[in-house]
């Protein structure tokens, strides 16, 4: 059993990265996928899973977690191979299959290759985690650029839409859709409000979701983080807010990715065969409405 009082707690180290989404080791303290804690019981076994996000923060260990639980999984990102790799690496020392698929998902077209190779590699798809998220912090709306919301609309909710369209052509009855929203949903950080407003659009999709899919026997349901010690924090947010980060929460931490593995698991099992149109939160204690 992990002690997770051991976690690291603000403040932080100051630290910032240039590149967005951002990469894992330059980060101090370095994040928990689970690596060493995850044990898995067979939960997810025999299925093929497609992972947007998962070179790094909560996609890697929700890779690593399905794996253990023997699963297959595909491997979206953007371009940061060197993440790419290790989370590949962990999911093939569990000894399941790893396929890689970097590229831009706010590329229409690509949202639909990306789908379209992980059924010609596994055959179909039985659980599709749309994770991958950007984010950035301005102090004034007017500071946000058009493209800038385009950008974050189109990978957060318009990629989302169009992988999810393409996926289900290759799921069948008994398959699950897990969407990571955010406590931004219902209380949306203001310096944040590209990303917070997209957060409360996937939780909305979701509810409609699994009401349109509810006959076909695919099951949609949604994680809703709180603080998570991942690369987008380093890279997209002041030095004030990283050395501070999470420090709002009752726990008074940021949360390790490690700590969402388990709802992404049971959202993906059979085990929750009655569970649809629901928002798992994940906060570290501050409750969601």
């Amino acid at each position: 059993m992990t002690d997770t009082s051991q976690y690291p707690r603000p403040p932080l180290p100051s630290q910032q990265q240039d590149n967005r989404p951002g990469l894992t080791a330059p980060m101090n303290p370095q994040p928990d996928h689970g690596e060493s804690s995850y044990k898995g019981s067979s939960k997810l076994e025999g299925k093929v899973a497609l992972i947007t996000g998962a070179d790094s923060g909560i996609g890697r260990a929700v890779a690593i977690a399905y794996a253990r639980e023997g699963a297959d999984v595909a491997i979206a990102y953007l371009n940061e191979h060197a993440d790419a790799e290790e989370t590949a690496r962990w999911v093939e020392k569990a000894g399941r299959r790893a396929l890689l698929l970097p590229g831009d998902i706010t590329d229409r077209a690509h949202c639909k290759e990306l789908v379209a190779k992980t059924a010609q590699a596994f055959g179909r798809i039985d659980v599709l985690v749309n994770n991958a998220a950007y984010q950035a912090t301005y102090d004034k709306l007017e500071d946000i650029s058009d493209d800038e919301w385009d950008k974050t609309y189109s990978t957060n909710i318009g990629a989302m839409f169009r992988i999810t369209k393409a996926a289900l052509a290759h799921m069948k009855a008994g398959g699950a859709i897990v969407n990571t929203t955010s406590v931004n949903a219902d209380a949306p950080n203001p310096g944040l409000i590209a990303y917070a407003s997209t957060k409360g659009a996937i939780q909305n999709f979701t509810g409609g979701l699994a009401q349109l899919l509810a006959e076909r026997g695919i099951r949609v349901n949604c994680v809703a983080p709180g603080p998570i010690w991942t690369p987008l924090i380093p890279s997209t947010m002041p030095p004030s807010s990283v050395e501070n980060f999470g420090n709002q929460t009752p726990m008074k931490r940021p949360g390790q990715p490690a700590e969402l593995a388990a709802a992404y698991v049971m959202l993906a099992s059979d085990e929750a065969s009655y569970t649809s149109g629901a928002t798992i939160a994940v906060t570290g204690g501050k409750p969601i409405i």
